[in-house]
């Protein structure tokens, strides 16, 4: 995997996305964030592309680059969140200095639990300090979505204290909330995954799941 240059599918199985807007819809005041899912043919996995600005705060949160890092969300990163049905979800996080992590979820009754975390996978990052960027480059594999995925939600988090911020692809209302919460599963929304997954798309990890 080249860093910076995911597999170039057809545009029938590329997916792209911008963050422009805090939590809450507002604007949030930079250059947008762009995220990148695709697929090449029969791939068992989908090529998830960042780009990003690099604003190092918080700075680099000292794991080894490319191996899982528990509490990444408390650092600089973007994460995406794929949802299924039965609320089962899957959560990737990355970090411009090249940590992830990986965390499968689901709500029953109304309670968020965490299934399995650390799951291996493929990820290189790489900073421009010239132009204050970043690129990221994962492959998630298959296995790892949970069962009939439809629904999409993307985030990025950045800055310390009374600086953080929080940014999503499909916000909360302005005025529904008091805080930030990436779990709010209500404002995820459809998108065509039928362009990147396989009709017959199963997966054993997620199968012994209630």
């Amino acid at each position: 995997m080249e860093l910076g240059r995911a597999p170039n599918p057809p545009p029938s199985m590329t997916l792209t996305f911008e963050i422009t807007q805090e939590w809450d819809g507002s604007p949030t005041g930079h250059d947008p964030i762009m995220i990148t899912l695709s697929r090449s043919g029969n791939a068992d996995s989908i090529t998830m592309e960042v780009t990003a600005p690099f604003f190092n705060d918080p700075g680099n949160p000292g794991g080894e680059p490319g191996k899982p890092f528990w509490e990444l969300w408390e650092y600089e990163v973007v994460e995406a969140f794929f949802l299924g049905e039965n609320d089962k979800y899957l959560e990737v996080e990355f970090c411009p200095h090249g940590q992830h992590i990986v965390l499968m979820l689901n709500v029953v009754n109304g309670v968020r639990n965490t299934i399995k975390t650390k799951l291996p996978l493929e990820f290189k990052a790489k900073i421009n300090a010239e132009d204050k960027t970043w690129q990221g480059v994962a492959e998630i594999p298959l296995e790892y979505l949970p069962p009939k995925t439809s629904r999409f939600n993307a985030y990025a988090i950045h800055g310390s204290d009374k600086k953080r911020q929080y940014e999503a692809l499909f916000p909360a209302p302005s005025g529904e909330h008091e805080n930030p919460d990436f779990h709010r599963l209500q404002y995820f929304k459809t998108v065509d995954y039928n362009v990147l997954l396989p009709d017959n798309y199963q997966s054993k990890l997620w199968s012994e799941v209630e």
